[in-house]
């Protein structure tokens, strides 16, 4: 056996929905499998049986599931899922408040694994009576055999006083957290784990007393001590992100011989510009406008990143840097301009950014065009100047490519291959998270000369997540807010006391305001379905406010599924205040700016990321007037409890974003998946001094050794982070 070997080389009785279970979870090879860690661990001490339980005690039991089923309580007709859980001391029942949909998901014979506290009433002894249950345990539907536990690999060299621990893995249905344990355990058998090159140079592992590959690999997957697997994974976590470092930093150095199209400054015109905003900028804003000029003025492209609060001012920033470069004459010219274009993630953001640029430089004889997957404008019209008009897409891909038009906003239409610039010097990305490592590349490569290029994200983003996702990329923060807007007030409310909210709504109503009100789902689920979804949808909530709740309001939908047309006529209407509640999905979520919108009621809170719910609460505080947020989640878990209270309580975007990153870790911030990141490098990235140590090694390295012909495993292991980023 071989670390490059096929899985099914050594497992021959692989059947196919195992193989496709295996590749779901990225494991092709002894290798990957070798690199697939533990999710978590358990110790054979706190498993118990169901006759040995006391009432209110946390515990862990294995048994059968018997008789699942669904029912709803008799007054509130909530569902309830329900089974037996069977052993050979005895049974217990098992109770899911809320969530039909896990009885669905047990057939009777199910051998499994529960966790949870034992609820319900106790003899005078303490002994538990026959009305004692497990309320909502967590489930393994695929566990370890606890009696297989001692006789395991896993247990060697454990001390009697110690209970054992066993490892926990990431599964998918076919191939259980069992199988995938003594997978591994099979190629530590043959050694495997010192056949492998350990990509981190000695030096670097004694500097910062991490373990060895092959001995890290023993502690993650069979460790004797819980410090056995901390140690591991702040090593594998030390890799993973040395790893990305190696990319960032290779990048940053390329990109620093590279030569940019010179923007002339002129900082007087510039002041001007700012001066003809609608407000006065903020501090921050002119920090930022300076930063980007700063860059415009050295030889080679700009890479920023620039970070602010939803409502915080990205728009007026972009806008400003984006003047000083169209007003740029290329070199060797005596006409024409330099070109800018403006990425957006939507057709609604994109036209939004258009309307906002028209009304930026509407006294500036600058033409701004726009290119969507519907349609092209361009602004002044030649027949009316205040008025944008439409184009065919040939003429206006002509007039770009003629370096007629200098400001280009638009959605994925803008990097297609069809739309070529003549004098691209900066390209702005907006939302970039929305985006994935190709797009930017892109839209960096769309002239002869790279371009600066200027990421902006409304989602806050943790010091370390930034240093790691980001690390060739200058970053700039904007953290105040214009002036005069206030705070909005943010209550969480529970579904019996959604009348408050609704009471607030008609108050706004009677002021002249608009509302949203968001819902989790476009449709109601099949009748048949309906137990298994309980989330509220725009559809039916629309219907329904309209006859119920508020009959002399004018209420509008708008969702993902409507036709950009009909979207754009939605936006339209209540961005003229002809519509007063738009009920919508979370396609507001990005950018969507009505002044006069000052209350949003977000149902099934729950079912929102943290993230997703500050985002959609900026939707609020978009003018001086009071605005205020109901989160009004279907359920109250205690995660869903402290997500909540995170919610309400946090003064700022930057300051969630840190505590989600401790809480949950980065995937919600920042889609861990779409960058290719593993759960161990995510959950590091709550250590700043490793993530700093890992950025600075990877500097030094690279500054001495660009192609690091020293370092052939190093290499491979960055050469494979680099592929994953751009895959995903």
């Amino acid at each position: 056996m071989r670390p490059e070997d096929p899985v099914d080389k050594h497992f021959p009785r692989l059947k196919s929905d195992q193989k496709r279970a295996l590749h779901k979870l990225g494991i092709r090879t002894i290798h990957d499998a070798l690199y697939h860690f533990p999710a978590r661990y358990e110790s054979s001490g706190s498993v118990g049986t169901i006759a040995g339980i006391t009432a209110g005690a946390e515990v862990t039991l294995y048994g059968t599931v018997r008789k699942p089923d669904i029912r709803k309580t008799w007054k509130s007709r909530r569902p309830i899922a329900e089974a037996w859980l069977e052993d050979n001391s005895g049974k217990i029942k098992l109770m899911w408040f809320s969530q039909p949909y896990i009885a669905k998901s047990l057939h009777d014979g199910m051998v499994v694994k529960v966790s949870g506290k034992v609820a319900g009433s106790a003899r005078p002894n303490g002994a538990p009576s026959g009305k004692v249950y497990l309320a909502n345990p967590s489930i393994d539907k695929s566990p370890v055999d606890p009696e297989g536990i001692h006789d395991s690999l896993f247990a060697h060299g454990t001390s009697t006083e110690e209970a054992a621990l066993y490892p926990i893995y990431p599964e998918s249905q076919g191939v259980s957290s069992l199988w995938l344990m003594h997978a591994v355990r099979k190629a530590f058998e043959a050694r495997v784990h010192e056949m492998l090159e350990d990509p981190i140079p000695k030096d670097i592992l004694a500097r910062y007393k991490l373990p060895s590959l092959s001995a890290a690999l023993v502690c993650i997957h069979m460790p004797q001590r819980k410090s056995d697997a901390d140690a591991a994974k702040k090593r594998f976590a030390f890799e993973e992100v040395f790893a990305l470092q190696l990319v960032m930093q290779k990048r940053r150095r390329a990109l620093l011989r590279e030569e940019a199209l010179p923007v002339a400054v002129d900082r007087k015109a510039l002041k001007d510009f700012i001066a003809s905003f609608p407000f006065p900028a903020t501090k921050a804003q002119m920090q930022a406008i300076e930063a980007i000029t700063a860059d415009f003025e050295k030889p080679h492209p700009m890479l920023r990143l620039l970070e602010g609060d939803v409502g915080s001012g990205k728009t007026a920033v972009a806008a400003a840097t984006a003047y000083l470069v169209a007003t740029s004459i290329p070199k060797g010219r005596i006409a024409g301009a330099l070109q800018v274009a403006y990425l957006c993630p939507t057709e609604i953001l994109a036209k939004q950014h258009f309307s906002t640029f028209v009304s930026y430089f509407r006294d500036h004889p600058i033409p701004i065009g726009l290119i969507t997957g519907s349609e092209c404008r361009v602004f002044p019209s030649r027949v009316r100047y205040e008025e944008s008009a439409k184009l065919s897409k040939a003429t206006f891909r002509k007039r770009v490519a003629d370096g007629l038009i200098p400001i280009v906003i638009g959605t994925h239409a803008l990097i297609e291959k069809s739309l070529v610039f003549k004098h691209l010097a900066y390209a702005i990305i907006d939302e970039q998270h929305r985006f994935g490592t190709m797009h930017r590349q892109k839209l960096a490569t769309k002239g002869t000369t790279k371009p600066h290029l200027l990421s902006m994200t409304a989602t806050p983003i943790p010091r370390t997540l930034a240093l790691t996702l980001y690390g060739d990329l200058d970053l700039t923060v904007l953290d105040q807010m214009p002036v005069g807007r206030k705070p909005v007030i943010t209550q969480v409310l529970g579904p019996e006391k959604r009348d408050e909210a609704y009471a607030q709504v008609h108050e706004e109503l009677a002021k002249g305001r608009q509302a949203y009100i968001i819902c989790p789902r476009i449709d109601e689920p099949d009748p048949q379905k309906e137990l298994a979804l309980q989330a509220k949808s725009v559809k039916a909530e629309a219907v329904r406010l309209q006859k119920d709740v508020f009959p002399r309001a004018t209420i509008g939908i708008l969702h993902s599924k409507m036709r950009p047309a009909e979207k754009e006529e939605v936006m339209k209407r209540f961005e003229n205040d002809e519509i007063d509640i738009l009920v919508a999905t979370s396609v507001v979520e990005v950018g969507v700016n009505v002044q006069n919108a000052t209350i949003i009621l977000i149902e099934g809170a729950e079912r929102f990321g943290l993230a997703q719910l500050h985002q959609l609460r900026g939707r609020v505080i978009r003018s001086t007037h009071q605005s205020y947020c109901f989160a009004l989640p279907e359920t109250f878990g205690e995660a869903t409890r402290e997500r909540m209270k995170a919610f309400t309580t946090a003064r700022n975007g930057f300051e969630l974003a840190e505590y989600d990153l401790t809480l949950r870790g980065a995937g919600e911030l920042a889609g861990g998946r779409q960058w290719g990141v593993s759960d161990v490098a995510m959950e590091a990235l709550k250590n700043i001094k490793l993530v700093e140590a890992a950025r600075t090694e990877a500097a030094s390295l690279v500054a001495s050794d660009l192609d690091l012909r020293s370092h052939p495993a190093l290499v491979a292991r960055a050469h494979a982070a680099d592929k994953k980023m751009h895959l995903e």
